[in-house]
């Protein structure tokens, strides 16, 4: 079977990209090839590698800025506006392409965002009752209750997982065309889906939980495996001239 390849976003800060190793060892782990993408500035550039690629993790990061609900708080840094940029060319070419995405905590909530969503700036102070979901302000694993009928219970085979938390933001109302999958105890969302699955993302970091997280790896893979297959010829083709150079 053709090896899929998955591009992968970074984290951007003084002019430098970074990208945790786990990340790459999860992909590898799952059977498929990790590709580290550029920030990129343009819609053309993006559709280059997009059209290459046969799957997208948008992994963990900074504080999204946009559909906030409450301030940011001191000890949450802000995303680089390249990334944030970046990230969002990625997500709608390689959904231009019908490619199958993984969104992880940051990642989770950008594309929640860029649907139209809303998200908690600090959801221990925004949120009535809820926890600390920050491992930096002394939270812990907890486990989250996963939809019966979700994907997500499906890939996991599963109702129940015990998780990491690593996060000062969540979702207050996921964006238009997806629903929440799994909630932490105090009701916080902990996972998003589209109505096909093609798109899902989660809040904490499965490329840190091992074999527990790694089926959503294979999942991932193995929709994009699939992807893999089809003949991209037809895309390569003048692809730059297809599309404009407009941000």
């Amino acid at each position: 079977m053709t090896t899929a390849i998955i591009g992968l976003t970074t984290s951007f800060a003084r002019g430098q990209q970074s990208l945790d190793y786990r990340y790459v060892q999860a992909v590898l782990a799952a059977g498929g090839m990790p590709v580290i993408l550029p920030i990129v500035m343009h819609r053309a550039q993006a559709e280059v590698l997009a059209a290459r690629v046969d799957g997208l993790i948008i992994p963990g990061g900074p504080a999204i800025m946009e559909g906030l609900i409450g301030a940011i708080p001191e000890d949450l840094a802000h995303v680089d506006p390249l990334r944030q940029k970046s990230d969002r060319l990625w997500l709608r070419a390689c959904r231009r392409h019908e490619l199958p995405v993984l969104g992880i905590c940051y990642g989770m909530q950008l594309i929640s965002a860029v649907a139209g969503g809303t998200i908690y700036g600090d959801v221990e102070r925004d949120v009535a009752l809820a926890t600390s979901h920050s491992d930096e302000r002394g939270a812990k694993d907890h486990k989250v209750a996963i939809k019966a009928t979700s994907r997500l219970a499906g890939i996991l085979g599963t109702t129940s997982l015990p998780v990491n938390t690593h996060h000062v933001q969540a979702i207050a109302e996921p964006g238009h065309g997806y629903m929440a999958t799994a909630h932490a105890p105090d009701g916080i969302i902990e996972a998003i889906e589209d109505e096909h699955g093609a798109l899902m993302g989660v809040q904490f970091h499965p490329e840190r939980m091992g074999m527990r997280g790694l089926p959503l790896f294979e999942d991932l893979i193995r929709r994009a495996q699939n992807h893999s297959g089809a003949d991209k010829t037809s895309t390569r083709r003048g692809e730059c001239s297809a599309v404009d150079r407009r941000p």
